[in-house]
């Protein structure tokens, strides 16, 4: 059954009542088709048919809540009624720079006014609601109360946060709702503010970004002092950009995000050095003999003393230490981190007037570039484990793209509507800019995750424009 309106028709009030009410009775769905002017003619009566044939939010189940941690967590049903305590769940936060927080809700059981008190969560300390807000386009209107069933906001209460259950009673300290899965964040790329002195401003900024947006993620990769901001796509990550300029004001420099390579040692070597410095007054004497070997992949750093017979007193062994964690921050062969390295300080020498703190991490940071430079080292790459889901038919030219970029396929499998995954191992040199290479590939029907693996030694040619690339920079430092 279905209703046609002409342009300016009005819907009948036997239309709109006897033969909808029937059909649904008897079953069938009830489409209507309205004809109506660009002046939006039609939306009134659209809006009647709602109203009349919709269930309310009496006649309809409210979401089961949880209650406890998520291992014995029971399921828990509330009702809609206005009479008992306040359950509301917050699935909505936008930050103004006019308005603050605003906290959209909605209440599945009580009722919420103005002065209310509730709790957020399991926290002890009650939020007094100062205002309540209905929602109308970027308009908002006070109204005195909010029912079950009814969407409302709540502003300037900073506890507030996605996912939030606001509650009247500690009864309902652990209720919470099954999160949502929202996709993860795969693409990413550097910021950085184009005025000196915008770094705060920028902090603050992203992190109103992460507070309303889920799907949005910001890393901040120390070894390279780079901050990246990770959306789901060139067009998140374009609108997330306007958004800082235009709301909160903060303009960014942007360029792709540097990778995360690392260096390690493949054999064992020793390293010495003496640290001697005259000056007029009283010098400076430290010597340090030590061992570095590898460790498993993944293994970190391990800094093992081994000296006796007070040839190096204890009390300097900690500035050993820090000379050697310095050449670790800094790299020895590229410029970057090293890892999965065992450093064993088992000899040196020291005098009684002249060794000092600093002489002794100057001996231990010297000693250990000594040694790695003897060690054999190399570069390692951060390996990505892919899983691409993508229509079937385009599966062979994924795989075969997938071979150009070095990398290992895992395995494919079939999903119903054909559709298919291919999961692999890639390097991430490969693939970080991926996304549009596979929406070019598949039409715009591909998706894909991905997480760290693991660290595999890059390629000698690559290693080579590394260290040279590197190799002017700390010259001139």
């Amino acid at each position: 059954m279905a209703v046609y309106l002409e342009q300016g028709e009005e819907l009948s009030p036997e239309q709109l009542h006897d033969p909808f009410e029937q059909a649904l009775r008897e079953g069938h769905l009830v489409p209507v088709c309205f004809v109506s002017a660009e002046t939006g003619a039609g939306i009134p009566e659209l809006l009647r048919i709602l109203v009349r044939l919709m269930p309310n939010p009496t006649e309809g189940n409210p979401p089961p809540f949880l209650k406890g941690t998520n291992a014995d967590a029971q399921r828990v049903q509330v009702a809609s009624d206005p009479d008992k305590h306040v359950v509301a769940h917050v699935f909505k936060v936008s930050i103004d720079p006019y308005v603050g927080k605003l906290g959209v809700l909605r209440v599945h059981q009580g009722t919420v006014r103005p002065g209310s008190q509730l709790f957020v969560g399991d926290a002890r300390k009650p939020i007094k609601i100062a205002h309540l807000f209905k929602l109308m386009g970027k308009d908002t209107a006070e109204i005195p109360e909010a029912i079950p069933g009814d969407i409302c906001a709540i502003a300037k209460v900073d506890e507030l946060h996605l996912d939030a259950v606001l509650h009247d009673s500690h009864d309902e300290d652990q209720y919470h709702l099954k999160p949502v899965s929202f996709p993860p964040p795969m693409l990413g790329i550097a910021i950085e503010p184009e005025r000196r002195g915008d770094e705060q401003r920028l902090a603050d900024t992203l992190h109103k970004l992460t507070a309303e947006d889920p799907c949005v993620r910001i890393e901040h990769h120390a070894s390279v002092n780079e901050t990246v901001i990770y959306g789901m796509g060139e067009f998140h990550l374009r609108v997330l950009l306007e958004r800082m300029t235009e709301r909160y004001g903060v303009r960014v420099k942007t360029h792709p995000p540097s990778i995360p390579y690392r260096e390690t040692i493949t054999r064992p070597a020793e390293g010495h050095c003496r640290h001697k410095k005259q000056t007029g007054g009283a010098g400076q004497f430290g010597e340090v003999f030590l061992r570095v070997e590898a460790m498993d992949r993944g293994a970190g750093f391990e800094f093992v003393d081994d000296v006796v017979g007070g040839a190096i007193p204890g009390q300097f062994i900690p500035a050993v230490e820090k000379g050697v964690r310095q050449v670790l921050t800094e790299g020895a062969l590229a410029g970057f981190p090293l890892q999965d390295v065992r450093v064993i300080v088992y000899d040196g020498k020291h005098h009684a007037v002249d060794s000092k703190e600093v002489a002794f991490v100057s001996a231990g940071r010297k000693a250990f570039l000594d040694a790695i430079q003897k060690a054999s080292p190399i570069v390692l790459e951060p390996i990505m484990r892919m899983e691409i889901t993508a229509p079937s038919t385009s599966i062979g030219d994924i795989t075969g793209d997938l071979a150009t970029k070095r990398a290992r396929i895992n395995g494919n499998s079939t999903l119903p509507g054909q559709r298919a995954t291919v999961t692999a191992l890639v390097p991430l040199a490969e693939v970080s800019e991926y996304q549009s290479r596979l929406k070019a590939l598949t039409g715009g029907e591909g998706s894909y995750t991905m997480d760290l693996s693991h660290y595999d030694p890059v390629p000698s040619r690559k290693q080579q424009e590394l260290v040279q690339a590197w190799r002017p920079r700390s010259e001139e430092e």
